[in-house]
């Protein structure tokens, strides 16, 4: 898709310098390659960090055409076959996101492309309810933001995961939210009428404690402290909530996994899950580009670490074995995990079951032309 075919929203008036990438890897299905100026990579890495910067790209954002917004899973590996994201791409930069290779189907990369472009679903609450409406949706759990965070710096202005949730609490159909945000917080009120019927669990994700690491590794992130904030949060107005420590990256926030535990469940978190770090095709090049630059002293061990749970790989795309790893180094990691929820007195686990019992299809005008 290319984004200068679709409208285009105002830019983001946000810092564009705080980037996870440094700039954009080439898109494994385009033939052609751009290559940096080299008289200019030269001059960069003989002067160091005291050479001026080329600014960040600014964040744009373009209108998603898309006429469907309901996506099927078919991989055992995670609890729920239907999902919804409001938007394509994520301007939180994460480096690890998982998410950042699906920009190449785009026409994009997997690199600044992915937190700068970002394709919003402006009409998904309207696709959502048609969805719901018709006869042949049968009520079950619906993750948002299984891919990018529905709950990025545009929701804000935008409002369409807000919209979203309007829906499904009018339909009262279940939903499953994982989000490194605390603007979730904004919600509650709609989490509040889903959670009277049994209908809906939050996890915030929580990959470090260290104010230091953050900022490099989740640089447009809710700081960590926000982050056990919107726990607290939620979990005072009676909302299900948990923690996702995701994604754990051995030597480097692996020994954080007693104490992001500790403070979750403290905040008020009764479930926690977690998921090893993988590197899925150009994520490790991206990856590896961020040790070299951040970590450069434990890079190698870094990297030969997430070797040793990837069956010398870095990345294993078996079902059954994608999320979790396996060899020592990925069962010690279990295994910390395992202790950390029985001290802490949590449930190991990604969500609570959910109930459809509840589940309606309102009658009105609206529904009239369905």
């Amino acid at each position: 898709m290319d984004p200068k075919a679709t409208a285009e929203l105002p830019p983001s008036p946000r810092n564009q310098a705080r980037r996870g990438a440094a700039d954009n890897p080439h898109n494994r299905f385009e033939r052609l390659r751009a290559i940096e100026d080299a008289e200019f990579a030269e001059h960069e890495r003989v002067a160091g960090d005291d050479a001026p910067r080329r600014a960040g790209p600014p964040t744009r954002y373009y209108v998603d055409p898309s006429r469907t917004l309901l996506s099927r899973n078919e991989s055992p590996d995670v609890p729920f076959d239907v999902s919804l994201n409001p938007y394509r791409g994520c301007e939180h930069g994460c480096i690890y996101c998982y998410a950042r290779p699906g920009h190449e189907y785009l026409g994009l990369s997997a690199g600044l492309d992915f937190e700068s472009k970002i394709f919003v679903k402006q009409r998904a609450p309207e696709l959502l309810r048609e969805a719901l409406a018709s006869p042949r949706w049968q009520p079950r759990l619906l993750a948002i933001g299984g891919v990018t965070d529905a709950y990025q710096p545009i929701e804000r202005r935008l409002r369409i995961t807000r919209g979203c949730l309007e829906v499904l609490a009018e339909f009262r159909n279940p939903i499953g939210l994982v989000t490194k945000s605390r603007l979730v917080t904004r919600d509650i009120d709609l989490f509040q009428e889903l959670a009277a019927h049994g209908a809906v669990s939050v996890h915030v994700s929580v990959t470090t404690l260290d104010p230091a690491l953050h900022r490099i590794l989740e640089p447009r992130t809710a700081a960590p402290s926000q982050r056990l904030a919107a726990i607290a949060a939620l979990a005072e107005a009676g909302i299900p909530v948990g923690v996702m420590v995701a994604p754990i990256i051995p030597a480097l926030n692996d020994h954080e996994i007693p104490r992001i535990v500790a403070a979750a469940a403290e905040a008020g978190a009764t479930r926690a899950g977690h998921i090893l770090l993988r590197l899925p095709h150009v994520l490790s090049d991206l990856f590896e580009d961020w040790l070299a630059r951040h970590f450069p002293e434990r890079a190698q061990k870094v990297m030969n670490r997430v070797r040793s749970t990837r069956g010398g790989r870095l990345n294993d795309p078996r079902f059954g074995s994608r999320m979790k790893g396996s060899g020592v180094f990925a069962e010690q990691i279990h295994q910390v995990f395992e202790l950390a929820c029985r001290r802490a007195g949590i449930d190991r686990g990604e969500r609570a079951p959910l109930s459809t019992a509840a589940f309606r299809r309102p009658s009105g005008p609206q529904l009239s032309l369905f």
